[in-house]
């Protein structure tokens, strides 16, 4: 059976008049804790659905999560070939 690992992702939401929040936290073992964050606010001529907010503020959080992490793979993948890396999302 191969190796595997295991990362969890811990999702955050909160609200605040018409905006919302969503913190992503990825928690690896021999990593350190890695967080994306974004927003999303209702239109105020729109209908207030709260969980599309969520969906929003959630997708943002994530995709900021991922930008970080593949920033995070390029330094040390620096650090490793001494030399500049360019990773693409």
């Amino acid at each position: 059976m191969p190796t595997t690992k295991r990362w969890n992702i811990e999702i955050h939401i909160g609200e605040e008049g018409s905006h919302t929040y969503a913190e992503a936290r990825l928690h690896a073992r021999d990593a350190a804790e890695v967080r994306g964050e974004g927003t999303a606010r209702c239109n105020p001529s729109d209908e207030n659905v709260p969980r599309i907010g969520d969906e929003i503020a959630v997708a943002r959080a994530l995709s900021d999560l991922a930008h970080k992490l593949l920033h995070e793979a390029a330094e040390e993948l620096e650090s490793v070939v001494r030399q500049p890396v360019h990773l693409r999302g």
